[in-house]
């Protein structure tokens, strides 16, 4: 794993003068706002920096991550299905943006580099190696909620790796890109652009119709546990729970425990087989 901290203003990109980053990001720019932004934008980012895939999100510890924007150039675009899986659980054991709450405190920026042997065993295996990545550049942001935003920046098994020079560039255009990766987001959210809305939300979506398949099995169904239960299938963890709430983690597992008794079941991948499917009631 590689990091650097970013200053205000970037670092130089000497071995790429000849691409400045506006350049490359003149295309960028353009899909602002877009409902295409995902592939558009990264189709102008290859021009100076060839990755076959991207993602933007937002995370935070103990609220699921959040997707904005993804695509792929060149591939068929699997990026949809590896949030997917994401979501559905690793982010909670993804030390990958531990560095970043180990850098400077008020570092505007930090980029990151990580290989695929570096991550967890189940993070690579279920995401990396199933899906052909490599590599991984992130270009991230700390926001004033304590959140993080992370441009995710991969490279594919069937391409070569990051050089140093790629990474120059990569600090040399850090500012720009975030700032129009921002500016995307606060456009998208007024004007109502879902450029993965698919991929945001667990497979059980959409989600009114996932409860109503519980309360149709299990009528007895408190409105505490059909909270929890609707927490837990938007791939929250027991702390974002019990912090949204009011109320502490061992509460929470016990009305988990109660719902799941109600229901006849003990894991959370039955609770979301339930809401993807409707059975008979129980009592």
């Amino acid at each position: 794993m590689h990091r650097w901290i970013l200053d205000a203003d970037g670092a130089p990109a000497r071995a790429h003068a000849a691409r400045a980053p506006g350049d490359a990001l003149a295309g960028v720019i353009g899909s602002i706002g877009t409902a295409n932004f995902g592939t558009e934008a990264l189709a102008s980012l290859n021009a100076a920096l060839p990755v076959d895939s991207w993602s933007i999100y937002r995370v935070h510890r103990h609220q699921p991550p959040r997707l904005h924007a993804s695509g792929s150039f060149g591939i068929p675009d699997t990026t949809g299905e590896c949030f997917r899986v994401y979501r559905a659980g690793l982010y909670q054991a993804d030390a990958s943006f531990d560095p970043v709450h180990e850098a400077a405190p008020g570092a505007p920026a930090i980029m990151t580099h990580w290989s695929a042997d570096e991550l967890g065993a189940a993070h690579r295996e279920q995401i990396y190696l199933r899906y052909g990545m490599r590599e991984r550049l992130s270009l991230i942001l700390a926001e004033p909620d304590g959140g993080l935003m992370s441009v995710n920046l991969y490279r594919h098994e069937h391409q070569r790796r990051f050089d140093d020079a790629e990474f120059e560039w990569a600090q040399s255009a850090a500012r720009w890109l975030l700032a129009c990766v921002t500016r995307h987001i606060e456009l998208a959210a007024r004007l109502g652009v879902e450029a993965c809305p698919e991929a945001d939300e667990p497979a059980v979506a959409p989600l009114a119709h996932a409860l109503e398949r519980l309360r149709r099995r299990c009528p007895g169904l408190t409105a505490r546990e059909t909270q929890i239960c609707e927490r837990l299938l938007r791939g929250w963890s027991h702390d974002g729970i019990a912090s949204d709430l009011g109320l502490s983690v061992a509460t929470v597992k016990t009305y988990r425990n109660r719902a799941f008794d109600r229901l006849g079941i003990h894991f959370r991948s039955e609770l979301f087989s339930l809401a993807m499917h409707t059975g008979e009631p129980t009592h």
